[in-house]
């Protein structure tokens, strides 16, 4: 592996969601501080919405290790179930074995004694719905419902959603108008831009360990920019493979060789790529057209 060779004490480019590599980019900050503010004001229901790869499950775990002991917290990451194993996946994250139950309204009932346990022992429950836009359209549904339940003062639990874009699309269905009403915070992550791709591979290089100088070349970021168009994950894939291939070639420094290469061997990358230029002849296209109509 290259980790010697980089002199690094871990990978800085793995795909799996780490918190201790978050970086405070204006976007994904915006949107923890939000969440924050909302949860701690009691708001109801929550929405963050991002693209494929945008860093939503780490934004989510970041959350997650933000909230403080006063809150109680029912994280399901994969809520693609039916509403009765929706109910039950969020009893087992209250505590409680829904096998011992032996019919939904019994479920419901023990649910809601819960969350009033917890209310009185002045926890604020939160359910956090990671790639919520899986979410079958009757299991959103039963999400509703859930928070339905509340004392006469209180509602007993809020609900955040991550989720990639087609979650609005199934919003906009007439029979989610109500689940629309009740989203008080909305907040969509954007991608990097070109400046914030230097500040995100700096500091994730300085949290692996890395404190020797620039380890990408200037040219090597702009195409890194050009073909991820500032999407973390493709970031992170063409990052790690591009160390890889310099550590097989005994080199120190990451030229924009080495990531074109990393790039012709990534298919997702090539497609990003593929399609940003698509865009720009399609453009070039038109504007030629008009140019010809106004001549």
């Amino acid at each position: 592996m290259y980790l010697d060779h980089f002199q690094l004490k871990d990978v800085p480019f793995a795909l799996t969601p780490n918190i201790e590599f978050y970086c405070q980019l204006k976007s994904h900050q915006e949107a923890l501080n939000t969440l924050l503010f909302c949860l701690r004001s009691g708001e109801g229901f929550i929405k963050i919405i991002g693209e494929v790869g945008s860093g939503k499950t780490l934004l989510c775990r970041k959350l997650l290790h933000c909230l403080e002991h006063d809150f109680f917290t029912a994280y399901i990451p994969n809520p693609d179930l039916s509403p009765l194993e929706l109910r039950r996946a969020f009893a087992r994250e209250l505590g409680i074995n829904p096998a011992l139950l032996q019919d939904q309204h019994e479920l419901l009932s023990i649910i809601n004694s819960r969350l009033v346990e917890l209310h009185a022992a002045g926890k604020r429950v939160v359910l956090i719905l990671d790639e919520a836009q899986a979410i079958p359209l009757e299991s959103l549904e039963a999400v509703r419902l859930l928070t339905n339940l509340e004392t006469e003062r209180a509602k007993l639990m809020q609900v955040v959603l991550f989720g990639q874009p087609e979650l609005d699309a199934h919003l906009t269905l007439p029979q989610f108008r109500q689940l629309k009403q009740r989203i008080t915070f909305s907040y969509y992550l954007s991608l990097l831009s070109r400046e914030e791709l230097d500040t995100y591979l700096f500091h994730r290089l300085a949290v692996a360990g890395y404190t020797y100088g620039a380890l990408f070349t200037k040219k090597a970021r702009n195409m890194l920019f050009q073909t991820s168009r500032g999407v973390p994950r493709i970031i992170n894939v063409l990052s790690h493979k591009a160390l890889l291939i310099a550590y097989g070639r005994g080199e120190r420094v990451i030229t924009h060789h080495m990531l074109k290469r990393a790039i012709q061997d990534t298919e997702v990358a090539i497609r990003q790529r593929g399609r940003h230029w698509y865009l720009l002849l399609a453009a070039g296209l038109v504007l030629g057209l008009i140019c010809m109509i106004l001549a």
